[in-house]
């Protein structure tokens, strides 16, 4: 098993330390996608079919000779095109102004039984919707109780939802499980699904130029959502890989460090306990 930047991994899955503990530059695994005039190319495309999608689909809607059932899934349509235009435009956009270099990481105070069970059962009233019906969510819910860590949430959280998003489009039936763990101040997340997109997800993943990658897969949207995935990743020092699940599917993983925030009244009661009485 490798890493993003083929270094072996571990059976933990996580990537060694040899190049960070010698001190080397953290290697550069995107260029800037603003530059990649295929990314450029892709995202008018898809802007234009989105939109002559909504613009078709209003028009349907306004003719009255349609029963009220089709009115409703022209509806359903133009809602998911608008959709998919905004997450395109905010992959992209964000993607950028990580290439300026204005954007930095922020840790705060979470818990993450709170913070992740929070975000599973959005995906799972997503997956209530009618065009889901064939698709089921397995989450492996891990309890920290009242342990706090500091995390980025914002880009974790950030990164799960592209991550599952990049499942939805790849799996039109069975299932997606999203689980996490924290082990050795590490925390690992992942997204395992049953779908079709394990090579072009490895391919946008590993690629070192999006131009020959987008010649292979003409997938404008799932190249910009998993380029910002890697370099949110890479912002909060973390690794990021994929593995097979099946013959097409994918799990993909990745691992960033936290800190965990001892509580001073629990280290004192947790003191009290050893003393002995004279």
């Amino acid at each position: 098993m490798f890493d993003l930047s083929g270094h072996s991994k571990g059976d933990s899955g996580e990537s060694g330390p040899r190049n960070k503990e010698a001190g080397q530059p953290r290697e550069k695994t995107s260029r800037s996608i603003i530059n990649c005039p295929s990314v450029l190319t892709g995202l008018s495309r898809e802007m234009r079919t989105q939109m002559n999608s909504i613009v078709a689909f209003s028009f349907l809607l306004n003719n009255k000779e349609y029963s009220e059932e089709e009115r409703e899934e022209f509806s359903t349509n133009i809602y998911n095109s608008c959709e998919q235009i905004i997450s395109l435009f905010d992959n992209f956009l964000d993607s950028a102004i990580i290439d300026t270099g204005n954007s930095g990481t922020e840790s705060v105070l979470c818990n993450p039984s709170v913070e992740f069970g929070t975000l599973f059962s959005e995906f799972r009233e997503i997956l209530k919707k009618e065009r889901y019906k064939d698709l089921i969510l397995v989450s492996d819910n891990q309890s920290y109780l009242d342990s706090e860590y500091l995390i980025d949430t914002n880009r974790v959280t950030r990164v799960i939802r592209n991550l599952f998003q990049n499942a939805l489009n790849n799996t039109k039936s069975g299932y997606i499980k999203v689980g996490y763990s924290i082990r050795n101040d590490k925390l690992t997340c992942f997204v395992v699904d049953s779908g079709q997109g394990f090579f072009k997800c490895k391919e946008f993943l590993q690629s070192q130029d999006l131009s020959q990658s987008l010649s292979k897969f003409n997938d404008t949207f799932t190249a910009v959502g998993l380029v910002l995935t890697r370099k949110l990743i890479q912002m909060m020092e973390g690794s990021l890989w994929i593995e097979s699940n099946g013959l097409t599917g994918s799990g993909i993983y990745f691992s960033i460090p936290v800190s965990r925030v001892v509580n001073p009244e629990d280290a004192t009661n947790k003191f009290s306990n050893t003393m002995s009485t004279i």
